[in-house]
């Protein structure tokens, strides 16, 4: 649809930035901290340094702060390590880290900026790894436990919490995204009674918050893209259809109606992965009802119908982004209509004004976008980093947040990945995303210093025009 006048982005709209606590903080036994199972498991390319400092904004949230409050952000995205609140997942709270981030979110508060916490990414306590982690069930007795002191603790001073971030990653690319131990080894029923065990923590926690805090709103972060079919062959289709459901609709159903999507259990059932329900688990799923929906966006996938052989589990793109296909249900197809990017991701900011309308269409709930980004090698030449293609990049999704505002689509939000450099899952300091520069190198912490990138500049001219300087 083309719109002969765009629709201005909301007067309220959240501009924010993104991080998470184990790529950012460093600190990682710190005051009392406990190891998580990305401290103890994570791999690592041959050369790159593990997250113990990554960019110390532990130490140096406050001189971040500012930089946010500069930049223009109205809105913070961060997670809080688990372990820095109950250093074993179970056990005793641990007062010097719940009073850090009473400190982080007063700092935010006070330069008018809006925290958005995110109460679990990816950095299960390894203590409660090692008792088994999600394949039990008093995990999920953990995290309500822990969910309950976050809201106790700061459920007065934060309106948006997010659940779990991007779970459909742990569940389809554990390996992938460095959450192992056993958490991330296991395969077939495990791994998806894990799922039903995360889906479980998620609606108390959300049950929860609606309870102690009549105030606030909770949501999910998953991991979503359109799925596009290869070609207008049915077949084609066919196969889009059943990854969509496999991929994104189990997770965004179980989350929005606590429901498994019917594609997603046939193919569970056919696997033999179906995971044990017990009385009262679809009662308790369907009881928690999300306030808006949080999505991460990169790209989107092609697909196309089975072969039927080998041919059909050919891999596309990288890291969490990979689509692996699967024998008897479909392949993986490069979409020759997009560009990729230098890890092989495929660039498609048309498909995120899809994502957003297909995600209206079938909930009808507010979104946030809390992660979107271009990776990249900055450099760092004569205290400049000039990042033209990370504004291009931006800029185009930008606009097709806008598109999609004028669609009908309420979009309240928009946090892209990072507001400040952080160590990448996979290719360590060097993959960059943010807005500020952290001087430093895998093998060299130098000083730590912060330098603004010209994206920096450009996103604060944005934010100070309320997104009318895309259209200039």
């Amino acid at each position: 649809m083309q719109h002969e006048q765009l629709a201005a982005f909301p007067e309220d709209f959240l501009w924010g930035a993104s991080t998470s606590a184990y790529q950012a903080e460093g600190a990682w036994d710190a005051d009392g901290k406990g190891p998580s199972v990305v401290d103890l498991h994570l791999h690592r390319p041959e050369g790159v340094t593990d997250f113990t400092v990554a960019a110390d904004h532990y130490h140096r949230f406050r001189e971040d702060v500012e930089l946010f409050a500069e930049l223009g952000l109205t809105a913070y995205r961060f997670s809080i390590a688990w372990t820095r609140i109950v250093p074993d997942g179970d056990g005793e709270v641990n007062p010097a880290g719940v009073a850090h981030y009473h400190r982080v979110i007063d700092a935010l508060l006070a330069r008018g900026i809006e925290p958005v916490v995110t109460m679990y990414h990816f950095d299960l306590p390894a203590a409660l790894d090692a008792k088994g982690g999600w394949s039990e069930r008093s995990t999920i007795e953990a995290f309500e436990r822990y969910a309950r002191i976050l809201f106790q603790e700061y459920g007065s001073k934060v309106k948006h919490w997010l659940t779990i971030n991007e779970q459909n990653m742990m569940i389809l690319h554990g390996k992938a995204i460095g959450t192992t131990g056993r958490s991330g080894q296991v395969e077939g029923r495990e791994l998806y009674q894990q799922n039903h065990h995360m889906f479980l923590a998620q609606a108390k926690a959300m049950a929860l918050c609606h309870q102690l805090l009549p105030g606030a709103k909770i949501g999910p972060a998953p991991n979503i893209v359109s799925v596009y079919p290869a070609t207008c062959a049915p077949e084609d289709v066919v196969a889009a259809d059943d990854w969509d459901a496999i991929r994104n609709l189990l997770y965004l159903d179980l989350a929005v109606r606590g429901s498994y999507h019917p594609l997603a259990w046939v193919y569970l059932k056919a696997k033999g992965w179906e995971p044990e329900i017990l009385d009262g688990d679809l009662e308790l799923l369907a009881e928690a009802k999300p306030d808006f929906l949080a999505f991460n966006y990169y790209s989107t996938q092609t697909v196309g119908a089975s072969r039927g052989d080998a041919s059909d589990i050919q891999v596309r793109g990288g890291d969490q982004q990979v689509v692996r296909g699967e024998i008897g249900l479909y392949r993986a197809v490069k979409n020759e209509h997009l560009p990729v990017n230098a890890f092989g991701w495929e660039i498609d900011p048309v498909g995120f004004r899809t994502t957003m309308r297909r995600l209206w269409d079938r909930y009808r709930l507010p979104l946030i976008i809390t992660e979107n980004g271009l990776g990249a090698f900055d450099e760092l030449v004569d205290g400049r980093v000039h990042d033209d293609y990370r504004i291009e990049f931006l800029k185009l999704h930008l606009e097709q947040i806008q598109l999609a505002i004028s669609d009908g689509v309420e979009v309240f939000g928009y946090c892209p990945w990072t507001a400040i450099d952080l160590v990448s899952t996979h290719q360590g300091v060097s993959k960059r995303y943010g807005f500020i520069y952290v001087d430093r190198t895998e093998d060299d912490l130098k000083q730590l210093a912060r330098v603004r990138k010209d994206s920096f500049f450009w996103y604060q001219d944005v934010i100070a025009s309320g997104g009318d300087s895309l259209s200039s």
